[in-house]
């Protein structure tokens, strides 16, 4: 039944990306020659697959992503005036975290740096991915020291370590780039990362005030965070779970992420592993937050819900809407909506050197 006056598929249970009137023509030009304007097929995987099958298809589909992100960023030049480094530390549980510093080319002095902790739902993909080392690339291009952890995922080649081992790589990452301050040149660092990077973006931020560390942080900024957990049973309040269902993400892949992430779901309602279930006095004495969703994401109102929860705990906050894009649209399609993706990194210097 078709309800013309709401919005995305509560107004249309057919629509999809390439149907929805709010998505910019631009992406859906460039999604539709990859199929991925048109609803997410469903898996042959569900929560209730083996473990072990499971893991066999995320590498199948690690290695189809990391190929379609090279696929839409293929032609583009090197971004200039950018040094890179990398550096192998010791994690809290012994095992070796690589990580890979971006730096303006030839800064002198102390600039703002960032925490990088990359997507793909603490369970596939890598820092060292071409699309994430550009995307570090153009933030240090813009004045800033960049740090990409390389953390354990739940799934996938660097896999299976579910939580809270990639969360516990990131919190070491952290103390790490707090402790060479001086050596690196950073004046203060900020903490950001999308879908499952901005979890452990907001989820490092809270293990690190229960850990009495928090002031090591200037401030967080969380892209479409991927944050509530509820996919398999979606929390009828988080309306965009319902509304953009199929667009790029499905809850079905979602859940089963969440579950690879949880297996035993014993951290189903802990902040540390979901941050959507912080309590307001958990995020008390958090430094100042950013939390940008898209759109046409089916994530983007629990990260909305957690913006309203930081405001709540008295949390110098704001949050941004990235209209017209689907999940991560703003740091995807550096190709097709330039004006889109430069202006998400300009926001994001612009918040570090405002701290």
């Amino acid at each position: 039944m078709t309800t013309p006056n709401l919005p995305g598929r509560l107004g249309n249970p057919d629509m999809t990306l390439a149907t929805d009137p709010r998505a910019d023509p631009r992406m859906i030009a460039a999604m539709t020659p990859v199929g991925l304007a048109e609803r997410t097929p469903a898996q042959p995987v569900t929560v209730d697959t083996p473990l072990e099958q499971i893991h066999e298809f995320n590498m199948i589909a690690e290695a189809g992503f990391d190929m379609l992100f090279s696929m839409m960023l293929a032609g583009l030049p090197a971004v200039e005036g950018v040094e890179r480094s990398v550096e192998v530390i010791t994690g809290d549980d012994g095992n070796d975290i690589t990580l890979y510093i971006h730096r303006p080319q030839g800064a002198t002095g102390s600039l703002p740096g960032v925490l990088h902790l990359h997507g793909g739902g603490m369970t596939i993909l890598e820092a060292s991915g071409f699309g994430y080392q550009r995307w570090r690339d153009h933030l240090a291009a813009s004045g800033l020291v960049v740090c990409g952890v390389e953390f354990r995922n739940a799934s996938g080649k660097l896999g299976p370590h579910p939580f809270p081992a990639g969360l516990d790589d990131c919190s070491s990452a952290l103390r790490w780039f707090a402790a060479q301050r001086a050596r690196l040149g950073v004046s203060k660092i900020v903490i950001s990362g999308e879908s499952g990077g901005g979890n452990l973006t907001l989820a490092t931020t809270l293990k690190a005030k229960r850990d009495g560390h928090v002031d090591l942080i200037a401030g967080v900024y969380a892209q479409c965070p991927y944050i509530s957990g509820s996919y398999g049973a979606p929390l009828p309040e988080l309306t965009s779970l319902f509304e953009n269902d199929g667009y790029f993400l499905s809850c079905e892949q979602m859940g089963v992420m969440s579950m690879l992430y949880d297996p035993t779901r014993e951290s189903a309602k802990n902040p540390l592993a979901w941050p959507y279930h912080a309590a307001v006095a958990d995020l008390t004495g958090l430094p100042p937050h950013i939390i940008s969703v898209n759109e046409l994401d089916p994530l983007r109102d629990e990260g909305l819900a957690y913006y309203r929860k930081l405001a709540a705990a008295g949390v110098p906050v704001a949050a941004r809407t990235v209209n017209g894009t689907c999940h991560a649209g703003d740091c995807l399609f550096e190709v097709a909506m330039p004006e889109v993706f430069h202006a998400t990194i300009r926001d994001i210097k612009g918040f570090a050197y405002s701290l």
